[in-house]
């Protein structure tokens, strides 16, 4: 839902992307002693501000301690709401299709405060591992009574958080042949489970032995109220750069695509603006992919003389194209900028329906048909670039441009 940066802008660790890189010193930790019981050991682990522990509570009088120890090995990464040190990716809600973050502050976030963890082997093939619940400043994580917990098989601990860390690896990576996985959600110790009847249910769903919580190129991982694209450095280098995205749009731009009713020459804006249309702005119609320059009729409502002001706050009005006469929406066209999202390096031809925000053909496809998670129980596909819901019979639409007449 970022397109490139945050809509305020990217700051410190609030950003839109986040790159992992080994540490100067390894920060990982691996679980050691089991406390089963309120012991002086168990208390003293939990008041030590250099002990990593979590906390398990049974019941009011029984709560299970598993102490952890450092480990050379991995560095840890911690993801969630809060600005507290410990966390070093900061999420902030994804509100569809806006344009800053003032409307996100009236709503209350689903997105726990210590959400997940990361843990990046230092040496190759550095596989990461993503497991729920993050350590607090006192390198604490707790457990309550209310959330789902049970003891595994060889007496070890582990549990749910509240909303859950759900994950979908691809398959077949992500490619131009990928195709979407299934949602799972990941333990505490990182386990793999199905999904709950509801997103905070306390019954757990089956575990799901053969697969696994390691990362992989194209994961996708829900934190319930944001998701997040995971990529792998060897995976970015097969997508395409800033720079490329750049060189796509001044050869659209080099082409002069005319509107096929006013006859001036269309181009689309520079990346950095992408907010407001200017007076060059390829618009579509959603039905049919003809591609204009904005007009203001064709309303089915004739007595309606639309703005561009209006129009941009009723996307959803129906018009007439005047090229084939079908009705739809009609909406300015915006390149998507985030190069991550992109499934290949092929030219930008296709939109997705109803925020016009434009990619390869490949990329529309793919994204049209992940189901992510939305709300606490429901699922729908969204524009990686904006969050929005896609609508239409396929979410997306071909773009039939006109060349200059000359």
């Amino acid at each position: 839902g970022y397109n490139g940066s945050l809509p305020n802008g990217d700051r410190g660790r609030r950003k839109s992307h986040f790159s992992l890189s080994r540490r100067p010193k390894a920060n990982g930790v691996r679980p050691s002693t089991v406390h089963a019981a309120c012991t002086a050991q168990a208390a003293k682990a939990i008041s030590n501000k250099d002990q990593h522990s979590i906390s398990y509570t049974l019941s009011r009088g029984q709560t299970v301690v598993v102490e952890y120890t450092h480990d050379n090995n991995t560095d840890m990464f911690q993801i969630g709401r809060s600005t507290e040190s410990p966390i070093d990716f900061v999420v902030t809600d994804t509100v569809a299709g806006s344009q800053s973050n003032s409307d996100t502050q009236s709503v209350q976030s689903t997105i726990s405060r210590f959400a997940c963890r990361v843990l990046c082997q230092r040496t190759p093939p550095y596989t990461a591992r993503i497991y729920a619940a993050g350590f607090d400043s006192s390198k604490n994580i707790f457990l309550g009574e209310k959330a789902a917990k049970w003891k595994t098989c060889d007496g070890q601990m582990d549990g749910l958080t509240t909303n859950g860390v759900l994950v979908m690896h691809p398959r077949h990576g992500f490619t131009e042949d990928s195709k979407p996985g299934v949602w799972r959600e990941i333990s505490v110790c990182g386990n793999v489970f199905t999904l709950r009847e509801t997103r905070s249910a306390q019954q757990r769903g089956k575990m799901v032995e053969a697969e696994s919580q390691e990362l992989v190129d194209g994961s996708l991982i829900d934190l319930c109220g944001a998701t997040l694209l995971w990529r792998t450095a060897e995976g970015l280098s097969r997508t395409p750069t800033v720079k490329h995205l750049e060189a796509l749009r001044q050869e659209i731009n080099a082409a002069r695509p005319q509107c096929p009713v006013g006859f001036n020459t269309l181009a689309f804006p520079s990346m950095r603006r992408k907010d407001t249309p200017d007076e060059k702005q390829p618009w579509v119609y959603l039905q049919c992919g003809h591609v204009h320059g904005y007009h203001n009729w064709g309303s089915h409502r004739d007595r309606d003389r639309l703005d561009r002001d209006q129009e941009e706050r009723e996307p959803g009005r129906s018009r007439e194209c005047p090229m084939c006469r079908a009705s739809g929406p009609y909406v300015p066209l915006w390149l998507g900028c985030e190069a991550s999202f992109y499934l290949d390096t092929a030219p930008p031809t296709h939109a997705f329906s109803p925020c016009g925000h434009v990619c390869s053909e490949k990329t529309a496809v793919f994204w049209s048909q992940i189901p992510l998670p939305h709300g606490t129980h429901t699922f729908h596909a969204a524009c990686p670039f904006c969050a929005q819901q896609l609508s239409g019979e396929q979410g997306y639409v071909r773009l039939i441009f006109q060349g200059p007449l000359d």
